[in-house]
């Protein structure tokens, strides 16, 4: 349903956010097609990776036009704007904040002049050294970066004096005005002279008035992929928004890898090493089931998954259900392999989206009901195995198990498909903090006494990998064992809101902005 902001969320009980990638990014480069469209349709794929705005970026050669908004996609282009979008290179952004707030001025694709020009850019991932960055570009440039550019000077160049003064406050604005700051190099080696001072998650697609760029940290940690068109090139973060503009999947843009597209055709440099760290959780959760990351189709490896939870996790039952959608490749799987039945015992409103109407506290635990309603005559009487994909505070997983026992079920077993989540991300997930992370303060039985179930079974991290066919140290898995594969600064240099001030602010629509919960203490206390 939707968050009490209005904007679209996956969850179920508004107050209790899983886990939210950062962003989907799509870039197309394509002479004589409409790129506008192709752009807005690619983004309509990657909708699931952000919610909170979306942008698009196009160039006829020689000028770059920007028009981005908040909401979802279909809110923020309608077909009057998009036929105004001409050109033959686009990127596309959809975003959900992990650095700055969701307000307009971060909003992506992020656009800067150049010297000679012109970039805008879209980033999917979130940087670890973006206080370095800053102190970089506010004149202590310890970096070695050579910028043409000091925001308290006056002796900068214009078109940097200028983009110094944007209101934005995202790492991604950092970086675009770090590319936009050299008078004498073009977009393409200063991108090579950057990037390899950049830390943290990075899978970019940006652009010129004539070139298309796509970019990838080291690790990998975000995917991006390379597509063909009849007439051009495609870059994307998942293979199904490459599917549905009828683009042919080449190849993954590898860890450290820089692609320019132009019309003297595809080229390839390196900017670092590969040291490949994909993100666990994109098998987990964030990739759509139809996107393939690694060479593994997503949904045949979350069945997998569930095959390998029945192994670890078994129980005597009656009905294997899932809760929809993210828990249901899981729970196909955990009945194959177990032999139980799998029903659908809880059924989703497909309709529900953006909402302004904030709930009382009184009707909250209504909120449930309006994404998920049980079928009672499927689940009552029965011993139920309730498959899911993760637990964050376990809010959502408590409503669910007190909807179905008010709806007749005999015992409920509650199977996750991931290992539990311990540990916040600084890559480019937005889990809650820490101190929110209810297996961060309680063991398995705790968790299971917490959320109300009759047993619950997590599958291990081993089990996880197992399923992925993915070499365990190809692989990122700090939100589960806490080893973080790029160094991490001082906590002072890390969150949401670093580059703001901190002056009681409040979000774009004027609603105060939580920045803690309860937590594992809280979710022991409750019944």
């Amino acid at each position: 349903m939707a968050r009490g902001d209005g904007r679209l969320t996956h969850d179920l009980d508004p107050q209790d956010l899983g886990p939210q990638d950062a962003c989907g990014v799509f870039g197309v480069w394509a002479p004589g097609e409409e790129v506008s469209k192709l752009t807005y349709f690619g983004l309509y794929a990657l909708q699931h990776r952000g919610q909170e705005s979306a942008g698009i970026a196009v160039s006829n050669g020689t000028q770059i036009l920007v028009y981005k908004d908040m909401g979802l996609v279909s809110q923020a282009f309608d077909e009057a704007t998009l036929a105004s979008l001409k050109g033959y290179i686009a990127v596309g952004h959809c975003r959900y904040s992990t650095t700055g707030s969701s307000v307009w001025a971060n909003a992506q694709p992020t656009f800067r002049s150049t010297a000679t020009g012109s970039i805008a850019l879209g980033h999917n991932g979130n940087l670890t050294n973006t206080g370095e960055l800053a102190a970089a570009l506010a004149g202590g440039d310890d970096l070695d970066l050579g910028l043409d550019l000091d925001v308290n000077g006056k002796e900068a160049p214009a078109h940097a004096r200028a983009n110094a003064k944007h209101g934005a406050s995202s790492d991604t604005d950092i970086l675009t005005t770090m590319l936009a700051g050299y008078a004498d190099l073009t977009i393409e080696q200063a991108a090579a002279k950057v990037l390899p001072k950049v830390r943290g998650a990075f899978s970019l697609v940006f652009m010129d008035e004539s070139t298309l760029y796509a970019a990838r940290d080291p690790q990998g940690i975000r995917p991006l992929v390379l597509g063909r068109l009849e007439r051009g090139w495609v870059v994307a973060s998942e293979t199904a928004a490459l599917d549905i503009v009828g683009a042919t999947f080449i190849r993954e843009i590898e860890p450290g890898e820089l692609v320019a597209i132009d019309e003297q055709g595809l080229r390839s440099t390196r900017f670092a090493e590969a040291d490949p760290k994909g993100c666990l959780f994109e098998f987990v959760y964030l990739a759509r089931p139809d996107t393939q990351i690694s060479g593994q189709r997503i949904h045949t490896t979350r069945v997998q998954v569930g095959r390998v939870l029945a192994r670890e996790h078994p129980v005597e039952a009656d009905l294997v259900i899932a809760t929809p959608e993210s828990g249901t490749p899981g729970a196909i799987g955990y009945a194959e392999e177990s032999g139980i039945p799998y029903g659908s015992g809880l059924v989703k409103n497909a309709y529900v989206g953006r909402t302004f109407i904030q709930p009382s506290q009184t009707i909250r635990q209504l909120g449930i009901r309006l994404k998920l309603n049980p079928l009672r005559e499927v689940i009552e009487g029965k011993r139920l195995v309730v498959v899911d994909d993760s637990i964050v505070r376990g809010n959502t997983q408590r409503a669910v198990i007190k909807m179905l026992r008010e709806s007749g079920a005999a015992e409920i077993h509650v199977r996750i498909s991931s290992p539990p989540v311990k540990w916040p991300c600084f890559y480019g997930i937005d889990f809650a903090s820490r101190a929110e992370l209810i297996a961060n303060g309680l063991n398995t039985e705790e968790i299971c006494r917490s959320i109300g179930a009759d047993s619950l079974g997590y599958i291990s991290l081993d089990g996880l990998i197992e399923a992925t066919t993915v070499p365990k140290d190809r692989l990122c898995r700090a939100c589960f064992d806490g080893i973080y594969p790029v160094a991490l600064p001082d906590p002072e240099h890390l969150g949401k809101h670093l580059l703001e001030q901190p002056n009681g602010r409040t979000d774009v629509d004027g609603l105060a902005t939580v920045t803690g919960g309860a937590g594992a203490a809280d979710a022991l206390s409750r019944p």
